[in-house]
């Protein structure tokens, strides 16, 4: 397993809740590592979609005016919705 590359950052965090998590042994930098990996994913998601929006968008007209090409084969509750 590949061992990321660490770097010390300073953090500016609520008191209480340092000392609660101290308390508890809560691994604050893991927490924080984690909130952090998961806001940029969060960030890059939210990105993406709004780079590709226009994309979405073009689909969705093609589909209303062509339905679904594959909507003679597709099964279940919401195939219905793309039959012609």
């Amino acid at each position: 397993m590949t061992q990321a590359t660490k770097r010390k950052t300073s953090l500016t965090l609520d008191a209480t809740a340092l000392d609660e998590a101290r308390k508890y042994g809560v691994n604050v930098s893991a927490v924080a590592e984690a909130a952090l990996a998961k806001a940029v994913d969060d960030a890059r998601r939210e990105n993406w979609l709004e780079e590709n929006a226009a994309a979405f968008e073009a689909q969705s007209e093609w589909h209303d005016v062509n339905g679904h090409p594959l909507a003679d084969i597709m099964v279940g509750v919401a195939s219905e919705t793309w039959k012609r």
